[in-house]
């Protein structure tokens, strides 16, 4: 099994997407994959947007993998995430992709 980073929108969205980031480790965590949930990050800089992201992109250089919600096109932060983990070789699939294992 893989260790999973769930990227996807977050700005914006009603409670900030963080049911869905949830869920979806959930769900992985019950197939028998590792997590890294960036919903369960505190901003290490309140109030600026990059401690955001820099929380993410320390957690995603430590998975072999991105598991990605729907609308993560929309997000900037997801689109950097997705483009870092191209760029480090991960592989990159949709979140139905891991739980259905065509990833």
């Amino acid at each position: 099994m893989s260790t999973i980073y769930v990227a996807g929108p977050m700005t914006g969205l009603e409670e900030f997407n963080y049911p869905a980031f949830r869920e979806a480790a959930s769900t992985l965590r019950a197939i028998g994959h590792t997590v890294e949930d960036p919903s369960m990050n505190t901003n290490p800089t309140p109030g600026d947007y990059h401690g955001w992201l820099r929380a993410g992109l320390a957690q995603l250089i430590r998975c072999d993998a991105v598991a990605l919600l729907p609308g993560w096109e929309a997000s900037g932060g997801a689109r950097l995430e997705v483009n870092v983990a191209a760029t480090l070789g991960l592989r990159v699939a949709p979140l139905a992709d891991w739980i259905e294992g065509r990833a």
